[in-house]
């Protein structure tokens, strides 16, 4: 294993790197130190072919509490009152979640604890979240005069408009049960078998083309926010120029051959 003092890195035989963020007495906040080695650790993976499915959890209470409010607050000793700084943060803040949903591997969110404000944002912004019995989520921004605004941008991509604006406007806590109803997590899992149930599912993706992850989850978000007809001339596009990819035909024939496919991820 190797570390980061606030953020841990492990990467399996089977290509699953498991990201734990590790700055307990924080409760895991996205400070400037978390967001700079969430970036680098993304943009490491991006380009590495051992990988091919991340896991991010955390140690800990609290999976992430969002922005470190102290931190935050320092910052407004900028002459101009800490507007620069809050955008620089805000900047850095939206970047890694970009970076999350434009990573070609997919993402899986290990939640245990809270996610709450730029945490929940964290979970809504991995293509996968399994949660434990015990999790919570909120974006609590209202309870201190901050609406949670960046947040609400991953959320409501994975929610109900009124599911969003429900936790939005009200700031209270939504169970893992909840969460799972309206979309924010795909399951719960009992705490002692959390990480089995992730590690599970991060090996049957893991056993795919990692060609065909990335190119269906880059052609999943760009297609969301097309009209209809734009998505679907897209999407036929893409299908196209997978069609004449090596796994493809591999895949095929092993299918019709009734053997396992060997991927070349290409």
């Amino acid at each position: 294993m190797t570390s980061s003092d606030i953020l841990l890195s492990d990467l399996s035989d089977e290509g699953i790197l498991r990201l734990t963020l590790n700055d307990v007495k924080r409760r895991n906040a996205l400070s400037e130190a978390m967001l700079g080695a969430l970036g680098a650790a993304f943009a490491a993976a991006d380009n590495d072919p051992a990988v091919r499915v991340i896991i991010l959890a955390a140690y800990g209470p609290a999976f992430c509490a969002g922005h470190d409010l102290k931190e935050m607050t320092a910052g407004r000793s900028g002459p101009d009152g800490g507007k620069t700084y809050f955008a620089s943060v805000m900047s850095m803040c939206s970047g890694v979640m970009q970076g999350i949903v434009n990573c070609p591997k997919p993402v899986i969110a290990e939640v245990t604890g809270i996610a709450t404000a730029a945490g929940c944002q964290l979970v809504a912004s991995c293509d996968l979240a399994i949660a434990s019995e015990t999790a919570q989520f909120s974006t609590p921004g209202v309870h201190i005069g901050l609406f949670c605004s960046t947040p609400m941008v991953a959320l409501s991509r994975n929610v109900a408009h009124k599911h969003a604006m429900e936790m939005l406007l009200t700031g209270d806590m939504t169970s893992a049960a909840r969460a799972a109803e309206i979309g924010l997590i795909n399951r719960v899992a009992p705490e002692d078998a959390l990480q089995d149930a992730t590690t599970k599912v991060a090996r049957k993706i893991a056993s795919k083309s990692s060609m065909t992850l990335a190119t269906g989850k880059r052609a999943f978000y760009a297609q969301r926010e097309m009209p209809l007809a734009q998505a679907y001339d897209y999407a036929s596009g893409v299908m196209v120029d997978n069609m004449l990819a090596h796994d493809a035909q591999e895949g095929i024939g092993a299918f019709i051959e009734k053997r396992a496919p060997q991927w070349q991820d290409a």
